[in-house]
């Protein structure tokens, strides 16, 4: 298991429970409950530290390298039935974004979102989860093929940006985003949105207007990276965790200032310490705010969507 810097604590009970199994093993000596109290005292730690993080540290943690990616999101949840569907029909196949029907309890679902990429060779060939806007025009492809056959639709969002190159600008990246943000403001079938990792700028954005729109516990949704935010302000990324702190991109601070609508809680030590759990919860709250949006008109899911995001950054001034 990889560590962050912050986990110092927790890597060393871990180091010392290891060595205390190899002594039981080569012994025979029953060590139960030394390993049993080695065990809380894990628990505790990752406790304390994973409740007092600091905004910077949940950038961290939202990019941990154990952490699950959208592809085991969408293999798990829909218990293997996930088929992937490629391309935009007008340039390529985007691997950076991928999307394909899969089945949850039985209720067949249109997922689309971002793969990173696991190991070094497939993170080149995701493009490091950054899509280009092919990827995007394949995302509203899906989606409208979703709507055509009235099938809810799932977004994972986790994403370092909308690719940056100057190929992708003459490719029209940013039309590209756009046209997603009106066409999915209108679509008649349910919309959940989920960041389960990085939610930068327009490149999440793209995939992320829906009736409900929510973020994992341990994620980051913001108009910049701190890193970037820092280059800018600073000419250097020194002072990333300040620029963390200031840009509010938390999910207590975004749900706070009302811009999601809910937080899903992760297992305690974050996403990436138990996959098992942190699937369970998010398929049992995808199948509960299905369960309520499914039972609205569709023109109604379209209104309260229109209206909850023309409702974003209006302020009112009192003499």
């Amino acid at each position: 298991m990889n560590y962050l810097d912050f986990e110092k604590p927790i890597e060393e009970l871990f180091e010392q429970l290891e060595k205390i199994k190899q002594v039981a093993e080569k012994s025979g000596v029953d060590v139960s409950k030394t390993i049993a109290d080695i065990e809380e005292k894990i628990f505790r730690a990752r406790t304390e530290i994973y409740g007092n993080l600091t905004p910077w540290q949940r950038v961290q943690v939202s990019r941990h390298p154990d952490r699950p990616y959208t592809l085991a999101y969408m293999t798990a949840l829909s218990n293997n039935t996930f088929m992937e569907l490629h391309g935009d029909r007008t340039v390529r196949d985007d691997k950076a974004m991928i999307g394909g029907f899969g089945s949850i309890d039985g209720k067949t679902v249109m997922f689309i979102g971002q793969q990173k990429g696991i190991t070094t060779k497939m993170r080149q060939i995701r493009n490091f989860g950054m899509p280009n806007p092919e990827g995007y025009r394949k995302a509203l492809r899906l989606m409208k093929l979703a709507e055509k056959f009235n099938k809810p639709i799932v977004t994972l969002i986790d994403t370092p940006g909308a690719f940056p190159g100057i190929e992708a600008e003459e490719r029209g990246q940013g039309e590209a985003i756009a046209r997603n943000l009106l066409e999915m403001s209108q679509l008649k079938v349910p919309v959940i949105c989920i960041v389960i990792g990085e939610g930068a700028s327009g490149g999440a954005l793209g995939i992320a207007i829906g009736d409900r729109v929510m973020m994992l516990e341990n994620t980051w949704y913001s108009v910049i990276s701190p890193e970037s935010c820092s280059s800018i302000l600073w000419r250097n990324w020194n002072n990333k965790e300040r620029a963390a702190e200031a840009l509010k991109l938390t999910a207590d601070d975004m749900f706070g200032n009302k811009l999601i609508d809910g937080i899903i809680n992760e297992p305690v030590g974050g996403a990436h310490t138990n996959h098992e759990e942190i699937f369970k919860t998010v398929k049992s709250v995808i199948l509960e705010q299905l369960s309520v949006l499914e039972k609205m008109n569709p023109q109604e899911r379209i209104d309260q969507r229109i209206e909850k995001f023309c409702a974003m950054g209006v302020v009112s001034e009192e003499d």
